[in-house]
């Protein structure tokens, strides 16, 4: 497994466009565009040369198919990168680690002119993903989109009457300045919604509407395709339940509201039984504007036969979503239960010098990808690089990894590439659960005080990349 803020860890074995299918071209380019008023170049998805759209068109699937996805990277701006990388984020690319897409892991970048064809499959994985490009911070600036993969069987289908393109929520962050000159803790000047918002001090912009129907029943997917902030996600008047965790069904909760840090995912089922009206939906957001004033953060939920107009309607939320209260749907309990993990890594992050450590080590991208190394021989961490930042792990056992909080920063959302994992310990939470843990490939890991505690078996031999 591979593990980075970022670290390596290698287990070894003895929206609003139009969607594409799992056998698709994405074309990468670069296109100027005015989300929130502003104009400005980025770094787009699209299916076509001329197409590029943020976020970058919706991916559905079937649970069972295969994807065969060819990345054209037709990028020129060289105010931005121009080489490129796609991570579908969620999937476990069990046997097919070198599709994942993580430079300096588990690929090369894709360079301009060139393109590169990820082949992998997607068993029995059904929910909510997202793909994004995993080179740099290039992904800040536009090519990011979301994944569904269907479940015909899903267990939860009962609680629901309407899920399509249409119920899908992205939430982003926003730059006018490109990322490689935006310095290292760049500020974000809108949420976008499905791809629009307001930004601070900017035009009234259009704001992205969702669409309903009073008397159905809509299960609405929330991606969190951020790059930095969290968001306070609510709709007014409205509570929702939520079933699904990063792709993970889970029991039933209901809340008004719920955290939302860059990468989760959330599917939660809203009954439409207000009357018909406009409603704010809201994505308050932990960086840059963080109100609500002249529309920031803010789309509309509107029923059928309402009049085109803004909402009127006011906040008012009293049952957040804790993360503590998750239990998944089915094969609940930590890996090992309550004994001892066979190992059991504390991951000491720091910040010096404009540079976070783990354990005293910064990842660098090495020049040859970690599984090239791999391939090429390399099997013990001491031989392969970056040199302290990868921990070689055995196969078929239990790994606990304690992630203290409050970093400069804080609270940051830890990913843990090729797997699942249970949050034996929540933020905010001094408790340890190994009956049935929360089940999920993100997790934040909060704030001074905080110690957020994770298990996962190494049942996916390859090298995976652990980062915020």
């Amino acid at each position: 497994m591979f593990l980075s803020a970022s670290f390596v860890a290698l287990s070894i074995a003895s929206g609003s466009y139009a969607a594409i299918s799992a056998r698709s071209n994405m074309y990468i380019v670069n296109r100027n565009i005015a989300p929130d008023g502003f104009t400005r170049s980025s770094v787009l998805a699209g299916n076509s040369a001329t197409n590029g759209s943020f976020p970058g068109p919706l991916i559905t699937a079937n649970k069972g198919d295969h994807f065969q996805i060819n990345v054209i990277n037709q990028l020129t701006d060289t105010t931005m990168e121009t080489s490129t990388s796609i991570h579908w984020h969620g999937f476990f690319q069990k046997g097919t680690a070198y599709a994942d897409g993580p430079v300096g892991v588990n690929q090369c970048p894709i360079s301009p002119g060139y393109s590169f064809l990820y082949d992998f499959s997607v068993p029995d994985q059904a929910g909510t993903f997202w793909y994004h490009s995993h080179l740099s911070t290039q992904y800040c600036d536009g090519l990011r989109g979301a994944i569904v993969v269907y479940d015909p069987n899903d267990p939860h289908k009962s609680l629901y009457d309407v899920d399509n393109e249409s119920t899908v929520i992205t939430l982003a962050d926003w730059y006018h300045t490109p990322a490689p000159s935006a310095g290292p803790v760049p500020f974000p000047v809108a949420t976008l919604i499905n791809g629009l918002g307001r930004a601070i001090d900017g035009d009234a912009t259009p704001f992205a509407v969702v669409n309903v129907e009073q008397g159905k029943r809509y299960r609405f997917r929330v991606v969190a395709i951020s790059c930095d902030p969290n968001y306070i996600f609510s709709i007014d008047s409205h509570s929702f339940t939520v079933i699904e965790v990063d792709g993970v069904n889970h029991k039933p909760v209901a809340v008004d509201s719920l955290q939302i840090y860059a990468g989760q995912r959330y599917s939660v089922v809203m009954n439409a039984n207000q009357a018909v009206d406009n409603y704010w939906i809201r994505a308050q957001s932990s960086a840059g504007p963080t109100t609500f004033d002249g529309g920031l953060n803010s789309a509309i939920l509107r029923y059928k036969g309402a009049a085109v107009a803004d909402p009127v309607t006011t906040s008012a939320l009293s049952n957040l979503l804790l993360e503590t209260s998750l239990k998944p749907l089915t094969k609940a309990g930590a890996p090992g239960g309550s004994g001892p993990a066979d190992v059991s890594l504390y991951l000491d992050i720091a910040f010096a010098n404009a540079q976070f450590t783990i354990n005293g080590a910064t990842f660098i991208p090495p020049t040859t990808p970690v599984l090239l190394q791999i391939i090429s021989g390399a099997h013990l961490a001491t031989d392969l690089l970056p040199s302290k930042s990868v921990y070689t792990l055995p196969a078929n056992k239990v790994i606990e990894l304690s992630i203290p909080g409050g970093t400069v920063g804080a609270p940051h959302p830890f990913h843990l590439h090729g797997h699942t994992f249970d949050v034996i310990r929540s933020a905010n939470s001094s408790a340890y659960n190994y009956v049935d843990p929360p089940r999920r490939d993100v997790v934040s890991t909060g704030l001074a005080g905080d110690n957020v505690t994770i298990r996962f078996e190494t049942d996916n031999s390859g090298p995976w990349i652990l980062h915020w």
